[in-house]
């Protein structure tokens, strides 16, 4: 049986009847070390997601509270990078909700076409699939080459796999059913070649993305837009930092611009409900409405 093995520069000796625990009060003090340090705002993150992270972290790291773990990723920065794969959750799938791309195909897709040039904010994009999603229904839809889309993440390892494009040849299947159920025009392998047990996909699918770090929590808008996707992004947020987020892809999109959510987000009960007209609720499909 293997054993496992603290990260360096974290206790190493936890018995074994030990078993990790996180107070309110330490993972506050960790989140407000974390900022101080390294500028990254984890502070207004849904708590129990929160916990839930931090406790994995415990057992991987094999470390026995909170404090030390705090110490130790203030002393050194490279244990700081492995626990930001635990607080931001770098985890997706292409054409994730088929039908919410299918929804976009129908219904956003014959609007941006009116468009003789498009800019596109896709924030949250962790390693990259939906950006090669959009990117290849944009392509189907000839709308690619007239198009810059920004790919934002806080994760610079996930934004560095994200600017590869290269995924695990055992998910390719599952992408592929995704693809066909989103409306996919072609054979979604017209798209990649298979390599040494992955699909590396078409390197001009990337050429109109720009890969940039930007933070929901601190960072501000950068560009106008005429589309916001941020799926699966704030259900990890409380609500002041929803209303902040939504603000930023408010402020960001232009004259009756569009915004996607992912399928357990919503506009209700924010502070820019007024704001936004609905498009396709089930498809957290969104319009914003120009007020005076």
């Amino acid at each position: 049986m293997s054993k496992k093995v603290g990260a360096p520069g974290l206790p190493q000796s936890v018995p074994p009847h030990a078993k990790a625990s996180v107070s309110e009060t330490d993972l506050r003090a960790l989140m407000e070390a974390i900022y101080l340090k390294y500028s990254y705002d984890f502070r207004d993150y849904s708590g129990a997601s929160q916990k839930r992270r931090i406790l994995q972290a415990l057992a991987d790291f094999a470390c026995p509270t909170v404090p030390a773990l705090q110490a130790a990723v203030l002393k050194d920065a490279t244990l700081f990078t492995q626990l930001l794969q635990y607080l931001t959750i770098p985890v997706s799938e292409m054409f994730r909700d088929p039908a919410f791309f299918l929804a976009l195909r129908q219904q956003v897709v014959p609007v941006l076409q009116t468009y003789a040039s498009l800019k596109i904010w896709i924030a949250g994009c962790s390693t990259g699939e939906e950006v090669y999603s959009l990117a290849i229904l944009l392509r189907e839809e000839g709308l690619l080459e007239r198009s810059l889309i920004y790919a934002t993440d806080i994760n610079p390892q996930s934004l560095d796999k994200a600017r590869q494009g290269i995924f695990p040849l055992t998910s390719i299947q599952n992408h592929t059913i995704n693809y066909q159920k989103a409306g996919g025009k072609r054979a979604f392998s017209d798209y990649y070649i298979a390599a040494y047990q992955a699909a590396v996909f078409d390197q001009s699918l990337r050429e109109n993305v720009t890969f940039a770090d930007h933070s929901l929590a601190t960072d501000s808008v950068f560009s106008e837009t005429q589309l916001v996707l941020c799926r699966n992004v704030l259900i990890y947020f409380n609500r002041p930092l929803q209303d902040r987020a939504l603000g930023l892809f408010h402020d960001s999109l232009s004259h009756r611009g569009f915004l996607g959510l992912g399928s357990k987000e919503s506009i209700e009960f924010s502070g820019y409900t007024r704001h936004f007209e609905v498009l396709n609720k089930p498809m957290r499909l969104f319009r914003k409405i120009q007020r005076a």
